[in-house]
């Protein structure tokens, strides 16, 4: 019986698959008997004993995992491989916190608070800036691709492509992950150490400053724009200044971010003077003296008295009343009296009328000289 072309695909496949888990179970074993010779790792100048097996075989596979980042072609694979060697050293993060703990709780003494970083300190810190720094290039390997994707003139307009605020986020998880590595035990006196991600920190604010200044742009937000440009050249200046002494060749180069910038800042300023250009001439012809008749919302009940052509008393929605017609004060008094008032019979005073009438002003001179009493 014929195989079809699907079914000899699958087949391939789970061969491949198959063999790519032996491949990886090999590798696991290979990297388990050189764990048991490895012993120590330096970093910073200082010598740390590696006794976690997790944390062994993690040292060793470093290099490896590093280099099938760089050579990956593929975004996608270059994204997998990243979230791998992340979960990878997030688990012997945990395993060395864990046995942290433990050496805590044997340690506890008169010199268990003596201010000096153990080693196992030392080796936890070292696994964190590993971590750290491989979320920073992971970040600036997404921003590059959005950011090339951004420039694309050829992008699918109904699709929804990357916007600056996406870089800006990524930039921000960037910051977020130097400020963390400068406050890695055992660093804070590290002068050399604390300077690089100062620097660091500076670059990556100007491409953060950049691409908001980018999202202005897209709003036409001319002069929030340009003086965020100008702080960007400011960060960029003051990188290139720093850079020398130190001599740190992991830095991005900030010279392609200027001249971007002062292209950017050219094209912002003829942007803004076309449309104040525009904004003049639209005026010019609201001003002039135009033949059309002015649009006038009078309702027609009010205007009976005049004629005018009213294309919109023929539309949808014609304009011939107030609606909603407006307020017209009422009597406050309830109207039941109101109405009751009409049939009240009121008592007769014309007696008491009369008396008054004829007393008059005799009457009260000789009230007060008591001629009456």
């Amino acid at each position: 019986m014929p195989l079809s072309c699907g079914t000899f695909f699958e087949i391939w496949k789970a061969i491949i698959l198959k063999k790519l888990s032996h491949c990886k179970a090999l590798i696991t074993q290979t990297r388990a008997k050189q764990a048991a010779t490895m012993s120590e790792v330096e970093w910073r100048g200082r010598t740390l004993p590696v006794k976690i097996d997790k944390a062994r075989i993690f040292l060793l596979g470093l290099a490896d995992n590093e280099a099938a980042i760089a050579q990956a072609s593929k975004e996608d694979t270059k994204e997998h491989l990243y979230e791998t060697l992340l979960s990878e050293c997030r688990d012997t993060i945990q395993a060395v916190r864990e046995e942290l703990k433990a050496e805590k709780q044997r340690e506890r003494g008169p010199d268990a608070d003596s201010g000096k970083v153990s080693n196992l300190q030392f080796l936890h810190s070292y696994l964190s800036y590993i971590k750290l720094c491989t979320v920073v290039k992971r970040n600036e390997s997404m921003a590059h691709t959005l950011q090339a994707k951004l420039k694309d003139p050829h992008n699918d307009e109904n699709k929804r492509g990357p916007k600056p605020q996406d870089l800006i986020r990524l930039y921000e998880i960037i910051l977020q992950s130097l400020a963390e590595l400068s406050t890695l035990q055992g660093l804070e006196e590290d002068h050399t150490f604390q300077k690089e991600m100062a620097l660091k920190t500076l670059v990556y604010k100007a491409y953060r400053c950049f691409f908001i200044a980018q999202s202005y742009v897209l709003v036409k937000k001319w002069s929030e724009a340009l003086v965020l440009y100008e702080r960007v050249l400011k960060y960029a200046k003051e990188v290139q200044s720093k850079a020398k002494s130190l001599g740190n060749k992991d830095l991005p180069d900030v010279q392609e971010l200027i001249a971007e910038v002062n292209a950017e800042k050219y094209s912002l300023q003829a942007a803004a003077i076309l449309e104040a250009a525009v904004v003049s001439d639209t005026e010019e012809v609201n001003e002039a003296p135009s033949q059309h008749p002015v649009k006038d919302n009078t309702p027609l009940c009010d205007r009976l008295e005049t004629f005018r052509l009213d294309p919109a008393l023929v539309g949808k929605q014609p304009n011939l009343v107030h609606f909603p017609p407006g307020f017209q004060p009422i009597p406050c008094k309830p109207l039941f009296f109101d109405l009751a008032l009409n049939h009240v019979a009121f008592p007769p005073l014309d007696d008491k009328v009369e008396q008054k009438g004829k007393g008059g002003l005799t009457g009260y001179i000789k009230g007060i000289f008591g001629f009456g009493s």
